[in-house]
């Protein structure tokens, strides 16, 4: 019992760490091989490079306040969710083995842009999609690993109202 949970221990940690680092690997080469605002077609258009470090949250939000209120948002908040998310994590080990995959891409995502943040005073962002008739903002695998934690939620819970609704059903 004890070497399964340790066993599981270790594979959320590989799991953060995995996002943490895909995210931070791929921000260093970015910032180290791609020009500021330069446009990289990797597919026709649709699926493109192109550096921007953005100051603000999500699609810039927040960029225009000053130093002291972007602080307090953008990384007090965050850091406060991150460590409250990682005691979540590692102490309820009766949580659903997708929602604990979930919360380690949603903290792998936040820990990767806060490190940013507080290290380069800014998120790098790199990648843009462009589907005829959606088009993404800028964005970065932090983002990305941020988006499929809620995924897993959101079907988690679907899945869990679904299943709710069939025992209130037959009952």
């Amino acid at each position: 019992m004890k070497l399964k949970h340790s066993i599981k221990l270790i594979l959320l940690t590989f799991f953060l760490l995995l996002n943490v680092g895909c995210d931070q690997i791929s921000k260093h080469i970015v910032r180290n091989k791609i020009s500021e605002y330069e446009y990289i077609t990797v597919i026709k258009d649709r699926f493109t490079l192109t550096k921007v470090e953005n100051t603000g949250a999500f699609l810039s939000l927040g960029d225009q306040l000053p130093y002291i209120f972007r602080l307090i948002i953008l990384s007090g908040l965050p850091l406060l969710f991150l460590v409250y998310g990682l005691y979540f994590l590692f102490t309820k080990p009766r949580l659903q083995t997708s929602v604990q995959l979930a919360l380690c891409f949603l903290i792998g995502g936040g820990i990767g842009n806060l490190y940013d943040r507080i290290v380069h005073g800014s998120v790098t962002d790199f990648m843009h999609m462009d589907f005829y008739f959606f088009e993404t903002g800028i964005f970065n695998f932090a983002d990305i690993s941020i988006m499929i934690g809620i995924g897993i939620l959101l079907v988690q819970s679907v899945k869990a109202k679904i299943k709710q609704t069939a025992l209130a059903d037959s009952e």
